[in-house]
C-alpha cells in the first residue's frame, strides 16, 4: 500500500499509514498544498521552467522542449524526464534537450510542480541521482526534501479507494 514510501523509516511509514487509517491524509495535505498553479499548457510550462533555470542555473544549457506527457506514468516511476539528443548537422554536432513532465501535475498543487521541473533541471548539471543533484535541488528549493516526501504522500493518497479533494486542515508529519 505504502509503495512510495518503500525507502522511508519504518517508524514515517506507520505515521503514514494511521493518517490513512484515520482518513486524515487528504487532511493534511489540503492543509499544506491547497494552492494551485495556472501553469496548464505546454508554453506556460516551458515559461515556467525557463524562469526556474534563469534564476538558478544561467550557465547551464539551453532547453529545446518542455512539456506535459500523458505517457509518463507513475507506475513506470517516470514523473519527469529529461532528455539529450546529440545530430549531426553539417560539420556539428547539435544537441536537444527536453524535459517531459508528467500530465497529472496539471492538476498537482503547485508547490508540487515546482518540485518536479527543479528535479528534472538538476539534471541539465548533474545526471546521476548523488549527493551533488540532491545539494543543487535544495539550492534551488530549500524545502526540496519535504516537498519529495509530501508528493510521495499525495501520490499514496491518490490511489486510495475514494480518495475525495482534501479538506484544509493543518497536520504534522516528521521524517
Amino acid at each position: 500500500m505504502l509503495k512510495y514510501l518503500a525507502g522511508y523509516p519504518a517508524t514515517l511509514q506507520a505515521q503514514v499509514q494511521q493518517m490513512i487509517d484515520a482518513g486524515r491524509l487528504g487532511d493534511y495535505l489540503a492543509g499544506h498544498y491547497g494552492e494551485a498553479h495556472t501553469v496548464q499548457s505546454d508554453r506556460a510550462l516551458f515559461d515556467y521552467t525557463q524562469a526556474l533555470k534563469q534564476r538558478h542555473l544561467r550557465n547551464a544549457a539551453p532547453l529545446d522542449k518542455v512539456c506535459y506527457d500523458s505517457k509518463l506514468k507513475v507506475i513506470q516511476h517516470a514523473l519527469g524526464t529529461h532528455t539529450r539528443s546529440t545530430r549531426v548537422q553539417g560539420s556539428q554536432l547539435k544537441t536537444r534537450r527536453e524535459i517531459r513532465i508528467a500530465s497529472l501535475f496539471r492538476e498537482a498543487p503547485a508547490d508540487f510542480l515546482k518540485m518536479i521541473v527543479v528535479h528534472e533541471l538538476a539534471h541539465l548539471k548533474e545526471l546521476d541521482h548523488n549527493k551533488a543533484f540532491y545539494q543543487l535541488c535544495q539550492h534551488m528549493e530549500p524545502r526540496y526534501g519535504q516537498l519529495e516526501l509530501d508528493l510521495r504522500l499525495y501520490l499514496t493518497w491518490r490511489e486510495l479507494p475514494g480518495a475525495a479533494a482534501p479538506v484544509a486542515v493543518a497536520g504534522e508529519l516528521t521524517p
